[in-house]
């Protein structure tokens, strides 16, 4: 099975490969030409919970204004910041800057093994695989959920995820070939895309379909089965949002390490169930409603309060801005919204 099915998707992958801008296409790769592992990298960091039609425009502006790993590594932690700024998931970025100068020590050369892309900053165990087959031709293992879905279904694996992953990652390793890996990791993952999707998968076009064990049993929409979710927990805080009476507004620098790590936003309570934390200077606050944000692993519910206040006044914390940042988060775009209709 394992054989025809390699077969199969390939010969399909040949005619029917995404022509994505980071890609190198099946022909090309044919003639032996090879990604560069600089943009592959970067669009893989991208993608990480994120749509491929969401990165891309992204993914261009970012290779247009540094289009090399040396010019990333060189770059202003702001600038960078503020490129990424609606991609989501701040982390990142920050993780994309710390692997970006790591590489750039290396005389821009990124390693060629998936043990030693792992070594770097901000790459797991997927981003390490997909860059090793991709660009190094290394039959890694690339699992990612496309793949998750579509192994689920032709081994029929019901185990729910997560639960799962261990032995879908197994299932996913019999498939792996050394001939053509990153043509092979890639066409997976465009049928999970394309086809193999998760609602209303069109089996009557997949290429693989004949030996698709849960469309044989006509469970194909239901896998791969998931585990109930947990309830995620409630979070609050207060947002001060302070606006100068030259029409300047106090911003702070979040702390590197956490939630919006490292971005521009509000001076802010803690997030926590009972907040702590008073406002950045005296001033008249008013109520300006709330902003309710949805993250991984918790909701936040925060309280905006905003006021005007005098061109000499001295905050505890922040600087002024007199123009908002374009790197400030969408959660704090909203917040900055309920405040100038409060305040106008």
């Amino acid at each position: 099975m394992c054989q025809e099915v390699r077969e199969a998707l390939l010969g399909w992958y040949d005619g029917h490969a995404r022509d994505l801008p980071w890609r190198i296409g099946p022909a090309a790769r044919a003639r032996g030409v090879r990604p560069e592992p600089y943009p592959v990298w970067l669009s893989e960091v991208m993608l990480q919970q994120t749509t491929v039609a969401a990165v891309i425009p992204y993914w261009r502006r970012f290779t247009e204004t540094w289009p090399t790993v040396e010019a990333l590594a060189a770059a202003e932690d702001g600038a960078v910041m503020a490129a990424w700024a609606g991609l989501g998931y701040y982390a990142r970025a920050r993780n994309l800057l710390a692997c970006a100068r790591e590489v750039a020590m290396r005389d821009g050369r990124f390693p060629e093994t998936e043990a030693e892309l792992r070594e770097l900053p901000g790459i797991g165990r997927y981003t390490a695989a997909a860059i090793a087959a991709i660009c190094f031709d290394e039959p890694a293992v690339v699992v990612d959920g496309n793949v998750e879905r579509v192994t689920s279904r032709l081994f029929a694996v019901r185990t729910p995820l997560p639960g799962a992953r261990p032995l879908l990652r197994e299932k996913a390793a019999s498939l792996t070939t050394p001939v053509r890996p990153g043509d092979w990791a890639q066409a997976v993952m465009d049928l999970g895309a394309t086809i193999c999707t998760p609602r209303s998968p069109a089996c009557a076009i997949c290429p693989v379909m004949r030996w698709c064990e849960a469309r044989k049993a006509g469970i194909q929409s239901d896998l791969p089965a998931k585990a109930p979710k947990k309830a995620r927990p409630l979070k609050r805080a207060v947002f001060w949002a302070a606006r100068r009476a030259d029409g300047a507004w106090l911003l702070e620098r979040r702390p590197p390490k956490g939630m919006l790590g490292g971005t521009l936003g509000w001076p802010t309570t803690n997030w926590a169930e009972k907040p702590e934390g008073g406002p950045p200077l005296a001033a008249e606050w008013r109520e300006a409603g709330t902003v309710d944000h949805g993250f991984t692993h918790y909701l936040l519910s925060a309280e905006v309060r905003a006021a005007e206040v005098g061109v000499d006044a001295v905050p505890e914390r922040g600087e002024w801005h007199q123009a908002v940042p374009s790197e400030l988060p969408t959660l704090f775009r909203k917040a900055m919204e309920r405040a100038a209709a409060a305040l106008d």
